[in-house]
């Protein structure tokens, strides 16, 4: 049998920490741990469970294009049945989810936009004294949340968020009776302006973007007629045009990624469910479940990377405080020895 040496042509080498960055094929052996270790690339996305929140958010908005290391999630509700409106904001820093300053008007069903735990808008929802859907927007800069304009139409439950502090895109939602809007804005960073419709009057569906010019929705609630829905549409900063389908028809997924690589999470198909699928541009494939049965759930990051998933509702009415990491298919990734 060949040596390690006769195939890759150097000797296994001897080293008291982990290397940084290794690459696929890599082997070394850990004096610290004495462990034989290797790096190998994942054949698929895989979930991986991380410290929680300090309070559980169902309904919240979230740094949607924040990363595995920074993000912020705000508002929701303690649970979905309750008239419980948070105002609670918790900042993530790759270890920890922290308490910070809250929202000024608490709110459920809010859509968020943002790249980090130090810059994220904060839009649309219901409120306590005022359950109806509002259009109230607040920034956030990394200290408090500051009030600024109001979306042209008050409405909750839209795509869950596309872009950043200055560059979002508010589509679908709520509009109270009789239901649903195809409506969208779009903001940069003073105010909000009204563009072109979806294709389809929808709202609770997954949503995800870099910036106003460039989204993806996935999924929803029609009203009228009432049903969930498998289409999708990607937004080109103009027109929504209707690309290739969900594999199933369901609604409140969350998800996190951009509008060329995007994740669909959980949702209702009108039972709960953990499936979650993986767009890459044209197709969306089936992909590895989420590790709880869950619905509107945030996240942020890279699909083909690193990234992280947090809250939402899993019963379906009961939030969560669970988190959870996302390591892409064909990321290098240490094993050891024994592992399979």
């Amino acid at each position: 049998m060949a040596t390690y040496k006769e195939i890759r042509g150097s000797q296994i080498e001897a080293v008291a920490t982990d290397p940084s960055n290794p690459v696929e094929g890599q082997v070394w052996y850990n004096t610290t741990s004495n462990v034989l270790k290797g790096s190998t690339l994942t054949a698929a996305g895989a979930f991986a469970s991380t410290n929680s929140l300090n309070t559980a958010h169902g309904g919240a908005g979230c740094t949607n294009q924040g990363t595995y290391t920074s993000a912020l999630c705000w508002g929701g509700a303690n649970s979905g049945g309750s008239p419980d409106f948070l105002a609670q904001t918790e900042s993530w820093n790759g270890t920890n989810w922290t308490e910070v300053n809250d929202l000024n008007k608490g709110r459920n069903g809010v859509s968020g936009a943002g790249v980090s735990n130090t810059s994220a808008l904060a839009y649309g929802g219901s409120s306590p004294g005022a359950p109806s859907p509002n259009g109230a927007t607040e920034l956030w800069n990394g200290t408090n949340w500051t009030e600024v304009n109001d979306m042209n139409v008050d409405k909750n439950g839209m795509a869950t968020g596309t872009g950043t502090a200055t560059s979002a895109l508010a589509a679908g939602g709520y509009v109270g009776p009789p239901g649903s809007t195809d409506q969208t804005e779009i903001w940069n960073g003073t105010n909000w302006t009204e563009v072109n419709n979806l294709n389809e009057v929808k709202r609770q569906m997954m949503g995800q973007g870099a910036d106003s010019t460039s989204s993806i929705v996935a999924g929803g609630w029609l009203n009228p007629p009432s049903g969930a829905t498998a289409n999708a549409e990607v937004w080109n900063g103009t027109n929504w045009t209707e690309v290739n389908n969900l594999n199933e028809s369901k609604y409140a997924n969350g998800g996190f990624g951009i509008a060329t690589a995007a994740l669909s999470i959980g949702g209702l198909t009108p039972s709960i469910t953990s499936n979650v699928e993986q767009w890459n541009g044209t197709n969306w494939t089936e992909t590895t479940n989420y590790p709880a049965n869950s619905k509107s759930a945030c996240g942020g990051g890279a699909t083909g990377g690193s990234a992280l998933a947090y809250d939402g509702e899993n019963n379906p009415d009961s939030a969560v405080t669970t988190s959870f990491t996302w390591t892409g298919p064909g990321v290098a990734v240490t094993r050891t020895f024994t592992d399979s």
